[in-house]
């Protein structure tokens, strides 16, 4: 797996980046924290640096990834920080390691799905083959900004292009993952939960921005799990991005409570 890491001070902070998305993501995050804390953004199978055959790309794989990265890296007390299907990843990540695990960070998250896996798995898979993979994540993703920029073009045009041979097997699986795990990895956590939420999203995959004092199903879901919930208001679904500076003042207060 490749990664990056920087920066001393405990606990470490591991960032994981989301769906068809790379370490990169995390740039304005690791400037900020690798001062006062080791910094550690990796890339997931098959994104990034790291090669993965669509066959390994998994929730469940990527879990234990970020897991044997953090102990092969000998980390002893982590903050998880993972954004989109990452939030999946480092609550699977959680799970495995639970004495190492002293916060987990869940920025702009998701749930598409909360019963029947193999229905979930499958209604996803009609999705994209509907569409072909190409147009389906062109729309994914264009619907992810609120605003034009060159970043968010540059960001649409790189996950089209690099998840063309594992995204029609993950996407479908992340569907799968939630239906059936989203619950029990939840469950297992010990750690506190911070849920920074930029956007909500419909059946239709379709997504509009947050205001303060909204809710969604998803918040709903989040706050019956224990977690502590702040919404970053007015800005797309690559919050830490977009508002890097609320996003890292919400990330050290987390911090400094823990």
């Amino acid at each position: 797996m490749h990664f990056v890491r920087s920066g001393r001070g405990s606990p470490a902070l591991v960032f994981v980046h989301g769906f068809a998305c790379t370490h990169e993501d995390w740039r304005q995050q690791r400037a900020y924290f690798e001062r006062t804390h080791e910094v550690v953004a990796c890339d997931l199978r098959g994104h990034g640096r790291t090669p993965g055959r669509p066959h390994e790309c998994s929730i469940e794989h990527y879990g234990g990834d970020v897991a044997a990265l953090v102990n092969n890296l000998d980390l002893a007390r982590v903050v998880l920080v993972g954004h989109s299907m990452g939030c999946r990843v480092v609550l699977e990540a959680a799970r495995l390691i639970p004495d190492k695990i002293a916060g987990i960070v869940l920025i702009d998250g998701s749930l598409n799905a909360t019963s029947d896996p193999e229905g979930a798995e499958a209604a996803a898979r009609a999705t994209v083959e509907k569409l072909g993979y190409a147009k389906f994540a062109e729309a994914l993703f264009r619907q992810m900004f609120f605003k034009p920029s060159a970043e968010a073009d540059a960001i649409v045009a790189r996950a089209v292009k690099s998840s063309a041979e594992f995204g029609p097997h993950l996407w479908p699986r992340i569907s799968r993952w939630d239906a059936g795990s989203m619950g029990s990895a939840f469950a297992a956590q010990r750690a506190p939960v911070l849920a920074i939420q930029s956007t909500t999203r419909n059946a239709q995959l379709q997504r509009a921005p947050l205001k303060p004092g909204d809710t969604s199903p998803w918040i709903e879901y989040l706050r019956s799990r224990g977690a502590r919930v702040e919404i970053v208001a007015d800005t797309g679904h690559f919050t830490q991005l977009e508002a890097p500076g609320a996003v890292n003042r919400l990330i050290a207060d987390f911090l400094e409570k823990l």
